[in-house]
């Protein structure tokens, strides 16, 4: 079984819109532990809500009490022009190189026991690009 998969670490999607005080800052550290802006590995459940899922890159973009963290999938699928997916690029959390979207459309909770590992960091510019557009869509700050 993959962390994040089940149990009390396991991660979840939320309601984006119930969400209200959400503090969007950049502060990755390479602890160990998720912080914005950081990229990690956790099971991530498909959108049919069935049981399914699978291990997958998600950013982190912001604490959600002691251990746990809001967090967007990531995908290396085009998406361009689509305003559920937010440009990022590429970087180091793909080995192959491929450019990644982040899906702003679901929102998931990531326990620290529930992700497999950091994989990298966003820059703040691309942060602060993904911050803006959690923004604007739900009305975070």
């Amino acid at each position: 079984m993959s962390p994040g998969q089940a149990g009390t670490s396991a991660t979840v999607e939320v309601d984006p819109r119930s969400l209200r005080r959400v503090a969007l800052a950049y502060a990755p550290s390479a602890d160990g532990q998720p912080d914005p802006g950081e990229i990690v590995w956790t099971w991530v459940p498909y959108e049919e809500r069935d049981g399914r899922g699978k291990d997958r890159p998600v950013v982190v973009v912001a604490a959600s009490g002691a251990d746990a963290f809001l967090a967007v999938q990531l995908t290396s699928k085009a998406h361009d022009g689509s305003r559920d997916f937010v440009p990022l690029g590429t970087g180091a959390w793909d080995a192959a190189g491929r450019p990644s979207w982040a899906n702003i459309d679901r929102v998931f909770v990531v326990h620290t026991a529930g992700m497999r590992r950091e994989a990298a960091s966003l820059d703040a510019k691309r942060y602060l690009k993904l911050a803006e557009a959690l923004s604007a869509r739900y009305g975070w700050r």
